[in-house]
């Protein structure tokens, strides 16, 4: 039997492949596919070591009475560069014009921006084992894991041009003490100026919630931005809050964008992109056919809901569900239910009330429904090519943490312009 016809590239890079060796779980698909994306432009030795260990691996548990060396294993893994196709909804450019790493990746967001701009991610991170199946089936790449990790960042490669982040936001226990570096151990923003300061990019983009800019009193934010300009020696313009609704998505969603360049490129000025002139409704992303019934409220939920805001408003509150008109701007999508009960919407066009899942009552027949995930997937400006190959609970999170692609399209393009 020829080593080529031995093992296919589905079985090393398949869900259900198991191996004994814990750093292998950890890194071993992540590297591998990493590998197979980056063989071309050098940065493959980055991963070379830990993709054929995992090759390796998934031969010796394909054929356990057999014993396969490195040098086998490298073997297989160039046949299956040979064979490797980019079947996958959203590849790389043909020609890459800068690269970037995705940090905090969730399904991608900042990767569909960034590609459609002509960029070649180079290394991607997220802890979500959900995420990573979205991002997997999207991109054809696995994320490496847990990114405070030191065995995680030595996988990171040198000589990429953009640091992407949509970094969480975790309370800075001591922030606003000294102001500096130090300030920020122990929350997630240190990993990335660690990887900044290590990486020394020609540019960063951070995104983040718009309560980071009055977070314990702008603190917060003054650290972050003492640490950007003063300790790391980055030009860092004044962060800007952008709303998804203002690029093209009827959603109203605020974030903080923050940008910086390397002090030697010589950038003293920077302008956010302008709003476009036009706005769009939520009819332009609303199902064009009748959708499921399992998307319609029940009587009882929905008189659940209706007693919930009026209890609130009551107290004097804003608090409750809120229904979107077709001509309408969604308010933000966000985990939980309380994203998906702020977004109901009016659609009529239902026949069959027959319930296809556990609820208590009849479906209401005023029409009112839940958004769809691909309704989601549209306010955040997910074409509709983008796969959902997990779970609704899962799928409606994700879309709820992602970054509005539109507006991370128009302010990365104003960073690339500067940089290239």
């Amino acid at each position: 039997m020829k080593l080529k016809e031995k093992i296919s590239l589905e079985e090393v890079n398949g869900q259900n492949f198991k191996v004994r060796v814990v750093k292998a779980i950890d890194y071993g698909k992540a590297a591998f596919t990493h590998y197979l994306h980056n063989h071309r432009n050098g940065i493959s030795q980055f991963y070379k070591k830990e993709a054929v260990n995992h090759v390796r691996l998934s031969l010796e548990r394909k054929f356990p009475e057999e014993e396969f060396s490195f040098e086998v294993a490298e073997e297989a893994l160039q046949y299956m560069l040979f064979d490797f196709k980019n079947q996958v909804p959203f590849p790389e450019p043909k020609v890459a014009k800068f690269k970037f790493i995705d940090l905090f990746a969730g399904i991608g967001g900042f990767r569909i921006a960034m590609q459609s701009l002509g960029g070649k991610c180079v290394f991607t991170s997220e802890w979500d084992e959900q995420a990573k199946k979205t991002y997997a089936a999207n991109f054809g790449e696995v994320p490496f894991g847990d990114i405070t990790k030191k065995e995680t960042k030595n996988f990171i490669p040198d000589g990429f041009d953009v640091l992407c982040a949509g970094f969480p936001c975790q309370a800075f226990s001591i922030a606003g003490k000294r102001g500096g570096f130090e300030d920020t151990r122990g929350t997630l923003f240190f990993d990335v100026a660690e990887i900044i300061k290590s990486k020394k990019p020609k540019a960063f983009f951070l995104e983040n919630v718009k309560g980071l800019r009055n977070h314990d009193k702008g603190k917060t934010l003054a650290t972050i931005l003492n640490v950007l300009r003063e300790d790391l020696g980055y030009f860092v313009p004044d962060p800007q809050v952008m709303n998804a609704k203002n690029f093209g998505v009827p959603q109203n969603r605020e974030r903080i964008f923050i940008v910086g360049f390397r002090e030697d490129l010589g950038i003293t000025d920077f302008n956010y992109p302008e709003p476009l002139d036009q706005e769009a409704a939520f009819e332009d992303v609303k199902e064009e056919t009748v959708v499921s019934v399992k998307y319609y409220l029940s009587n009882q939920y929905l008189n659940t809901l209706k007693a919930h805001k009026a209890r609130h408003e009551g107290k004097g509150n804003g608090f409750g569900y809120e229904i979107i008109p077709d001509d309408g701007i969604a308010n933000a999508v966000v985990c939980g239910g309380m994203g998906r009960e702020r977004n109901l919407v009016y659609d009529d066009r239902l026949e069959d009330f027959k319930p296809i899942t556990h609820i208590k009552g009849e479906v209401n027949r005023l029409g009112i429904r839940k958004m769809t995930l691909r309704e989601w997937a549209r306010l955040q400006g997910f074409p509709d090519n983008y796969l959902i190959p997990v779970a609704d609970a899962s799928a409606y999170k994700q879309f709820g943490n992602s970054v509005a692609v539109p507006a991370i399209k128009a302010t990365a393009e104003k960073i690339i312009n500067e940089i290239l």
